[in-house]
């Protein structure tokens, strides 16, 4: 389903009028840009706004106490929290955000 949407939004924005490559070599004529603002913020959400885990391992290979495994079953990323010591590195280089830091109370 993404990469259908991605496609119509391809092709939307290569049958937008823009300069040729030639007109371009001329002077310092501007160049149209693909997305206006507005449309370049909502497409950004939508590639970048899934908070999902990919399993990189960067947070289990970064945590200095060793409490982030992978599951032999599952193959996910699992916190033991009981010895989470809460330094927030995962939470920090995390590319896809999918780690919180909650305050315990």
């Amino acid at each position: 389903m993404k990469i259908k949407d991605c496609e119509l939004t391809i092709v939307k924005r290569h049958s937008e009028e823009s300069l040729e490559v030639s007109d371009r070599l001329k002077g310092s004529l501007l160049v149209k840009q693909g997305f206006d603002e507005e449309t370049a913020v909502e497409e950004a959400k939508r590639c970048l706004g899934n908070i999902r885990c990919e399993s990189c391992d960067l947070c289990r290979l970064l945590c200095p106490d060793l409490c982030i495994t992978r599951n032999e079953i599952t193959n996910e990323i699992e916190i033991d929290y009981d010895f989470c010591k809460g330094c927030g590195i995962c939470a920090f280089i995390c590319p896809r955000g999918a780690i919180k830091m909650v305050l315990e109370e």
